[in-house]
């Protein structure tokens, strides 16, 4: 089992992943590769969209499901699920190596669309302190918007702290140009992450997946996972992003 650790110092790394309930550009369901993606990012805090728990281990018995082996790379998790299908649980997971100091949920949901939902955490490491928020947006131009009204309140919010820690919001936001309309809310108050396109996972054209941050925090280096699992795992490829 590979021991917990915390961010480096001065370093922190983060990451979105549509997982797409691990079914892969092939059509198969296989978490193995969807765990040597996260597995080689290795980021500090990662964002996973359309994850279904309890999921569905491989045909080998000795095989574990997904969330277990996620708990064993040295992640807490934090689930929330939007739908419920039979015996399983959909929605947003969010993971980190940081402590978890404080949790909460709100819901982003339109009437007569997919529920959706939004993770807000506390992160604490040391001195340092993070807020994360992370997300999965519906595909309806007007869903979008109002969705995107909610998380600028809720950044609103955090502007109103007193201390404001340095927040990263993370997810897949389905809008699929580099400087959409519908996201200027949210780069009126925040800064972005440059969109590259992670969707489709085979020849990535639409940049769905975003990363936005604030309060302090320096880019340092991003891009999308170009290895050839993550062209294959999911149907989108990650993004991800390292702060000073």
């Amino acid at each position: 089992m590979r021991k917990k650790r915390g961010t480096n110092r001065g370093v922190l790394s983060v990451a979105s992943y549509n997982i797409h309930r691990g079914l892969g550009a092939d059509g198969r369901r296989d978490w193995e590769r969807i765990l040597q993606v996260i597995a080689a990012m290795d980021a500090d805090v990662l964002a996973l969209q359309e994850v279904e728990t309890p999921a569905e281990p491989a045909p080998s018995a000795d095989t574990l499901a997904l969330l277990p082996r996620l708990t064993a790379l040295g992640y807490e998790l934090l689930f929330d699920p939007t739908l419920r299908n039979g015996d399983a649980d959909y929605g947003n997971l969010l993971l980190s190596r940081w402590p978890v100091v404080a949790r909460e949920r709100q819901d982003l949901s339109v009437p007569g669309r997919e529920p959706r939902g939004l993770i807000e955490a506390e992160l604490h490491a040391g001195v340092r302190t993070l807020w994360v928020m992370a997300t999965h947006l519906g595909l309806g131009m007007r869903e979008r918007r109002l969705q995107v009204a909610q998380l600028a309140r809720r950044i609103d919010h955090w502007q109103s702290l007193n201390p404001r820690p340095p927040l990263v919001l993370l997810g897949d936001l389905n809008h699929w140009v580099p400087f959409a309309p519908g996201l200027k809310p949210l780069r009126m108050r925040l800064s972005a992450v440059p969109a590259r396109a992670s969707y489709p996972a085979r020849w990535p054209l639409l940049a769905l997946d975003r990363i936005f941050y604030a309060g302090g925090l320096q880019l340092r280096a991003w891009g999308v996972e170009r290895g050839p699992v993550s062209s294959q795992a999911s149907d989108h490829r990650p993004l991800w992003a390292r702060f000073a």
